[in-house]
């Protein structure tokens, strides 16, 4: 399964563009653009299953990092700023990286 599987190229590639400066990565606004936000539960579960690629059942932050690239290849990596900011906002058990459920919750809210 690919994400282009789940979301169109386009919405993708309208989401990478908009987040191209270091900084400038606002994970609310990238779930929109690409149409995530939009998806089912189930739909936002096999995206997590597709970033999580150590299938860990988690993302942490070694691979949230390469986030961007997860849907371009070639897109700019996440900043440490960004990086720690978007596992603050999903982690609610603090264990510092994001399960499954968090990533949802974090999604669709």
């Amino acid at each position: 399964m690919s994400l282009t599987s789940i979301l169109s190229a386009e919405d993708i590639e309208n989401a990478i563009k908009d987040c191209q400066a270091p900084d400038s990565f606002c994970y609310k606004k990238f779930f929109k653009l690409c149409g995530l936000s939009s998806k089912t539960p189930q739909e936002v579960k096999d995206v997590f299953q597709i970033l999580d690629v150590d299938n860990s059942g988690y993302i942490e932050e070694s691979e949230l990092k390469y986030f961007l690239q997860r849907f371009v290849p070639g897109a700019r990596t996440l900043t440490e700023a960004e990086t720690k900011s978007f596992i603050s906002a999903a982690d609610d058990d603090s264990d510092g990286r994001i399960g499954a459920e968090e990533f949802q919750t974090m999604v669709l809210s």
